[in-house]
């Protein structure tokens, strides 16, 4: 066959891949230096770590399982996928976007050290992971981690030992109740892209329907990760939602096709014949049994496609056996917390642009508006702590030449004044 090349796809991977692990590199880099980071402490047990670092170390033993078992195949793509897959969706777009106050926020404690020590064990590694793949990018990030720390000093990437996965540290339960958290995540986003509420905007709960008690007890286990994730104040679990949610149900031909050929056509039609019972039944036990010509077919979620209507004030979105339920009423008490979130993400776009240091403390003006006074003075300490604010005042007038208007919205805008304390 002909080599494929595409300009394009190179450039893809170059913005969604390696863009990415630069990126996260270059968050370690920052406030590994600000706190003088240098991997010298003792190392935290894991046992005594975050769960959310357990949760990464375990994934990282698994992809290096699963990429030395590409290699030894002679799947490089393989391997380069399960490399990417790690970086963008679990390691960046997840773990550090999660733990940005760990590192940025607080003293300079066992917490912060376990999070810099993970994250650095996490870089250290998918750089000898990708090394055979991606030689020189990895060398240079390999060698730059050594530089800052002293570990491995002067040694290319190349010359180091392929790691062995820990088994002991692997935690599929663990991997599977974050991985719960991750979808609900995401469909609670995706709920919010729909009626263009921003995440800024704190909402007051999600419903999720729960078909066990293990389901129960998985998500509590990583309730203040979702929340936090998507803004939510609560999670509400629904064990019987007739009444509440109303579920539709249709035939997955593509599945019900190879598997059961000419009795297709009558599966489906007693499939849009079920009832909210029979769905439910289908969901909990991943199982209904059905007649055809006289013999028993079993029918599992993976034989159908499950979907729930919107309920008013309620946004409603499934993947596979999860549903959420989002809460869309936005109550005066949460549009002044949204109003004081708008106010820390402009503040800290003003920080960015006026060169100020991570660390640097400020003061703000803000001059009073109708829609937003109140926020500020209900919010005040806590733009403070975001923004590293010693005070804000709300003032009666500012001028333009010293000031920066800011959009909070399409018909809020105000003048903000910050300044080096």
């Amino acid at each position: 066959d002909n080599l494929k090349f595409d300009v394009s796809g190179v450039d893809e991977v170059k913005r969604k891949f390696f863009g990415t692990l630069y990126n996260t590199y270059g968050f370690f880099a920052l406030y590994a230096n600000v706190d003088g980071f240098k991997y010298t402490e003792t190392e935290i047990p894991l046992n005594e770590r975050p769960e959310i670092d357990r949760w990464v170390i375990s994934l990282l033993n698994t992809l290096i399982a699963d990429v030395k078992d590409a290699y030894e195949n002679y799947e490089p793509t393989r391997a380069g996928r399960a490399i990417q897959s790690f970086v963008n969706d679990n390691l960046s777009n997840w773990y550090v976007r999660l733990n940005r106050k760990r590192f940025w926020g607080g003293e300079y404690d066992n917490d912060k050290i376990a999070a810099y020590q993970t994250l650095y064990t996490c870089l250290e590694t998918v750089a000898v992971l990708a090394a055979p793949i991606i030689p020189f990018f990895t060398d240079r990030l390999f060698k730059d981690l050594s530089a800052a720390t002293g570990r491995n000093e002067g040694m290319s990437v190349h010359l180091t030992t392929f790691p062995t996965a820990d088994s002991s540290v692997i935690d599929k339960d663990l991997e599977e109740r974050m991985n719960m958290a991750q979808r609900i995540s995401s469909m609670v986003l995706s709920l919010r892209r729909k009626v263009s509420l921003k995440v800024r905007q704190p909402l007051n709960k999600i419903m999720v329907p729960v078909l066990n008690d293990k389901t129960v007890q998985q998500i509590d286990k990583v309730k203040d990760i979702i929340l936090t994730e998507v803004n939510i104040k609560g999670i509400e679990y629904l064990d019987d939602t007739s009444g509440v949610l109303v579920k539709k149900i249709k035939p997955n031909f593509k599945v019900l096709g190879p598997k059961h050929g000419k009795i297709m056509k009558q599966i489906a039609a007693l499939v849009n014949q079920m009832t909210q019972e029979d769905i439910t039944t289908i969901e909990r036990e991943n199982n209904f049994s059905v007649i055809i010509n006289e013999q028993e077919v079993i029918l599992t979620t993976e034989d159908v496609e499950i979907l729930s209507e919107d309920i008013p004030g309620w946004l409603v979105a499934n993947d596979g056996a999860l549903t959420v339920a989002l809460d869309i009423t936005v109550t005066d008490e949460l549009k002044d917390e949204g109003i004081a979130r708008e106010f820390i993400n402009r503040i800290q776009n003003i920080r960015k642009d006026s060169g100020f240091e991570v660390v640097d403390k400020i003061q703000i003006k803000i001059m009073k508006h109708d829609d937003i006074t109140k926020a500020i003075e209900l919010h005040a300490k806590y733009i403070s702590t975001q923004t590293l604010a010693q005070n804000i005042e709300l003032v009666d007038n500012l001028e333009q030449n010293e000031a920066i208007l800011v959009e909070l919205n399409e018909t809020i805008s105000t003048l903000i004044k910050v300044i080096k304390a």
